[in-house]
C-alpha cells in the first residue's frame, strides 16, 4: 500500500492580520506552514510596539457587526462561516462599541499569537525576507500589508515595472478614561444602536458649539505637521486620512465625517443639538483606555497635546499614545495578480491583505483566509476558484483584479454593497405590502446578504 507523499510547506510572509489567518487556513487544511515575521526582539517599525503576531496598529474597530444591513458585518459572517481565527479571537475579545465590533488589542494579539505558535502544522521563524523569496519556495503568500520592508518593497517593484507601491496611513490617538470629563462628556451610542455585546452606551461623546468647533478647526489648521521629506508624493490612504487633511477639504467637513452632531443627544441640554461631537471608543477590555474615533493625525506631539485638550470633556485629557504617520503599502493589483491572486510575472507568489488594495483589517484579514485557502488547495494538488462575486469576499477579489473602473488608476476599497452583483429592490414586502421607497434600499442590502451567505456556504462545502 502506498501512501501519498506530504505536501510541501507553503511560505508566509508577515504576521499580520491576513498572514496570521492565511498560516491558520493552511494548517487547517492539514498542511505545514512556515510563517516569517521580521518583528523580533530589537527589531519593529514605525507603527508596531509588539512582536505579537496579528498586531492592531490603527484602531481596535472590526466595524460594524450587522450581517443583515451591513457590508463588513456581512464580510464578518462569512468569515466566521470559514473558521477565521481573526474572527474568532475577535469575538473572544470584544470590548464595548455600540454596533461595531471593536477589541482589547492586547488579548486578541496574544490569542492569535498563542493559536498560532502552538499549531503542530505551523512553525514561526521571526526574520526578514529581504527581496524575493528564495526560488525554492514554490508556494510563497506575501501578506507584509502596510509595512513591507523596503527590500521586498524594491524587489517587487523591480519584478513588476510598477513606479511606487505606497501611501501614508495614520493612527489615532488614546487617552486614559480617568482623565475624561464625565461632566461634560456621556456615554451613547449612535441612535443607541446595541453592539455584538448588547451595550447600547459604548461610545463617550464630547459636545462642540460652532465657536468651540470653529477655534477647533482653525487650530488644526495651523498646527505644526510631521513631515516625511522622501514620501512627500505619496498619496494618502483616503480611508485613514489625517484629521487635519480632512479639515483642509472644508471646514465643515469634519462636521459630515467623524464629528457629524447626528443620533445622538446631550443628556444635560437635551433640547440643544451640538453643532459637532467627537467620539471616543473603548480601546481594551478593562474600558482603561478610549480612542478618538477617526481622529488619525499628522501633527507635532507636542501641537496633539494643546489641540486635542481643546475638546470639551477632554481639557484635562492624559495620553496613553499620542497619533502617528506611516508609510503603506500596495499593489497595481488589476494589472499585476490574478484571479488567484498570485503574481503573473511569477505565479508562485501569491498576495494577501492590504497589499492587494483592500482596505480596512476586516479586508485584509478576508484576503489572508483566501489566499491560505487557495494555497492550500495547490499544495494538495485541487483546483480551487474564488468564491462566488454574490459574496462579499469573492466581490473583493473582483475589485482588486479588474472591477475598478476601467481607465481610472486604482485605488484601494472597503467592502461595500456597490462591489457585488445587483439586485432589484423589493417593492412589496413578504405579506404583499407596498414597501416605501426609503425602506426598499435597506431591504435590498437584505436579500443581497442573504444571497452572499448562502453562495459562500455552497461554495464551502463545494470546496
Amino acid at each position: 500500500m502506498t501512501t501519498s507523499p506530504a505536501p510541501s510547506p507553503v511560505h508566509v510572509i508577515g504576521g499580520g492580520l491576513a498572514g496570521s489567518e492565511a498560516a491558520w487556513q493552511i494548517a487547517s487544511a492539514g498542511v505545514p506552514v512556515i510563517l516569517h515575521e521580521m518583528r523580533r526582539d530589537g527589531v519593529t517599525t514605525d507603527a508596531h510596539h509588539t512582536d505579537g503576531l496579528a498586531e492592531l496598529v490603527c484602531s481596535n474597530s472590526f466595524r460594524s457587526d450587522d450581517w443583515e444591513y451591513n457590508a463588513v458585518g456581512l464580510l464578518h459572517a462569512e468569515m466566521r462561516a470559514l473558521d477565521s481565527i481573526i474572527m474568532a479571537c475577535g469575538d473572544a475579545h470584544q470590548v464595548p462599541a455600540g454596533g461595531a465590533l471593536a477589541v482589547d488589542r492586547e488579548g486578541f494579539s496574544q490569542a492569535v499569537t498563542a493559536k498560532l505558535t502552538t499549531h503542530p502544522l505551523i512553525t514561526v521563524v521571526r526574520e526578514e525576507i529581504a527581496g524575493l523569496p528564495p526560488a525554492d519556495w514554490d508556494n510563497v503568500i506575501v501578506a507584509t500589508g502596510p509595512l513591507t520592508s523596503p527590500a521586498l518593497a524594491e524587489a517587487i517593484l523591480t519584478l513588476t515595472g510598477e513606479e511606487s507601491l505606497s501611501f501614508f496611513d495614520a493612527i489615532a490617538p488614546i487617552v486614559h478614561a480617568d482623565s475624561i470629563d464625565f461632566d461634560i462628556a456621556w456615554r451613547q451610542s449612535r441612535y443607541d444602536k446595541e453592539g455584538p455585546g448588547g451595550d447600547a452606551a459604548a461610545y463617550v461623546n464630547c459636545p462642540m458649539d460652532k465657536a468651540q468647533y470653529d477655534a477647533f478647526i482653525d487650530a488644526l489648521l495651523d498646527g505644526p505637521k510631521a513631515e516625511f521629506k522622501d514620501w512627500e508624493n505619496v498619496p494618502y490612504f483616503d480611508g485613514c486620512l489625517p484629521i487635519e487633511v480632512m479639515a483642509e477639504r472644508g471646514r465643515e467637513t469634519l462636521r459630515h465625517g467623524p464629528m457629524k452632531p447626528v443620533g445622538l443627544t446631550n443628556p444635560r441640554n437635551p433640547t440643544v443639538k451640538p453643532h459637532a461631537i467627537v467620539q471616543l471608543r473603548q480601546d481594551n477590555a478593562l474600558g482603561t483606555l478610549f480612542n478618538l474615533v477617526g481622529f488619525q493625525t499628522k501633527l507635532k506631539h507636542g501641537a496633539q497635546a494643546e489641540t486635542f485638550r481643546m475638546i470639551p470633556g477632554l481639557q484635562d485629557a492624559q495620553f496613553a499614545r499620542l497619533g502617528g504617520l506611516h508609510r503603506n503599502t500596495f499593489l497595481n493589483s488589476p494589472r499585476l495578480l490574478d484571479r488567484q491572486l498570485r503574481m503573473k510575472a511569477m505565479p508562485r507568489l501569491r498576495f494577501a491583505g492590504q497589499v492587494t488594495g483592500v482596505e480596512g483589517y476586516v479586508e485584509s484579514a478576508a484576503m489572508g483566509l483566501l489566499t491560505g485557502r487557495l494555497a492550500a488547495a495547490q499544495a494538495l494538488g485541487r483546483d480551487l476558484a474564488p468564491p462566488p462575486p454574490e459574496t462579499a469576499m469573492g466581490a473583493l477579489v473582483e475589485h482588486i483584479t479588474g472591477g475598478h473602473l476601467e481607465g481610472s488608476k486604482f485605488q484601494p476599497m472597503n467592502i461595500n454593497y456597490g462591489l457585488l452583483p445587483p439586485l432589484e429592490a423589493p417593492r412589496v414586502d413578504a405579506d404583499g405590502k407596498k414597501i416605501p421607497p426609503k425602506d426598499r434600499g435597506r431591504a435590498k442590502k437584505r436579500l443581497m446578504s442573504i444571497r452572499a451567505m448562502e453562495a459562500l456556504k455552497a461554495w464551502r462545502d463545494a470546496g
